[in-house]
């Protein structure tokens, strides 16, 4: 990131007032496609969609050179089972049965990927058909997803491998008009019960999704809260990374605050009677969520070292002197450093925060803090 840019992305945060990025959002009548590697910079993706929070499509060009396009898939643009095979067969993977749906799921079962290739090309030959159902590789995303939204509210990327998706994208706050009348997500945004007044009240509130046909070697950037669907439309293989960083760090400390709400309202009947109550709360959250107060601000706390210490070093490994910024620069860190110290100040005065022991934390959390504020009156004329 150089000095331009993160100048932009302050003065963006700003002009939010306290709203969440994620809930600030244009309406589009397209996802935009990024053609040429070469004219596209990190400051232009950072720029028109990690701020606003928008979605868009890479085209091939820019994984052409992944190995994995070349050895998983064979010259005919199919999965390469033979590969796969003999370099990954004995893994275990989890999969899920597309067929059984279990609530707003499926059910799971683990098993050897040679087994699960096994059972695909039988599917294959079944004319896409097989009595054990459809089954679900979750690690490559193989088949149909669920309506959802990422983990976390996180930010993520999908590159096609082989094969071809159909996605359908709903901004953030869209997914609200497709509740059914008990409050529930659809399972299917594509079912024809959604027509169903009765069954979903608040419907014809919902505007039509983005619809996004993925080719083979394309990547989705999907942004943070943005519900979506997407369906295999022949044989696909796709990698796919979450992750969070300055500009959606809000939106992911809004949605564990709704977990933890939500997990709360589910036990209040039991508040007066359970000691340790919030602390159980905590528990249940974890649980549910993967994640709780506590190790979300962990989480905080290992990022916020590593940018105070990469701005301390005043260079990032990846630029060298005099010459182009490669790497996680000291601009990036500094604003990094600027948005966690606002979440962590948001965390420090939840109550059901100051509920949890930190007493054993190092540093604490307003120790951190104050160290994070002192960094950021550090860095304006960076």
């Amino acid at each position: 990131m150089d000095r331009e840019t993160r100048v932009f992305a302050e003065s963006h945060f700003r002009g939010l007032e306290g709203r969440l990025p994620s809930r600030v959002c244009p309406k589009l009548d397209r996802v935009d496609f990024i053609e040429k590697p070469d004219s596209f910079s990190y400051a232009d993706f950072f720029k028109g969609y990690l701020l606003p929070n928008l979605p868009c499509v890479f085209s091939s060009a820019f994984t052409e050179d992944w190995g994995s396009r070349r050895l998983w898939v064979t010259p005919s643009g199919k999965p390469n089972f033979d590969y796969l095979l003999q370099n990954y067969g004995d893994v275990v993977v989890p999969v899920a049965n597309c067929g059984v749906q279990e609530y707003n799921s499926n059910p799971k079962e683990h098993m050897a990927l040679r087994d699960y290739i096994s059972y695909w090309k039988e599917y294959i030959q079944g004319n896409y058909s097989s009595s054990r159902g459809c089954l679900y590789l979750k690690d490559w995303h193989l088949c149909r997803s669920p309506f959802h939204a990422d983990i976390f509210r996180s930010f993520s990327w999908s590159v096609n491998i082989c094969g071809r998706k159909k996605w359908f994208f709903f901004p953030p706050g869209q997914e609200d008009a497709l509740r059914d009348r008990h409050g529930g997500l659809p399972y299917d945004v594509t079912s024809p019960s959604l027509l169903d007044s009765r069954l979903h009240p608040m419907r014809d509130g919902c505007s039509p999704p983005l619809e996004v046909t993925q080719e083979a070697g394309e990547m989705v950037f999907v942004p943070s809260g943005w519900h979506h669907q997407v369906h295999n439309l022949e044989d696909t293989i796709s990698i796919n990374h979450n992750w969070v960083n300055g500009c959606n760090l809000a939106n992911m400390w809004h949605f564990l605050q709704q977990e933890l709400r939500a997990v709360q309202q589910e036990v209040i009947e039991w508040r007066d009677a359970m000691p340790d109550w919030h602390h159980h709360c905590q528990v249940i959250m974890k649980s549910c969520s993967g994640i709780n107060f506590e190790e979300f601000y962990h989480f905080l706390k290992i990022i916020a070292e590593r940018r105070l210490l990469l701005l301390a070093k005043g260079m990032s490994p990846g630029q060298a002197e005099g010459g182009e910024d490669t790497g996680l620069g000291p601009q990036q860190a500094a604003f990094d450093i600027s948005r966690i110290a606002e979440v962590l100040e948001s965390v420090v005065v939840h109550p059901d925060f100051q509920r949890v022991d930190t007493s054993t934390f190092s540093p604490r959390p307003e120790v951190l803090l104050r160290q994070l504020k002192e960094a950021v009156a550090a860095t304006t004329s960076l």
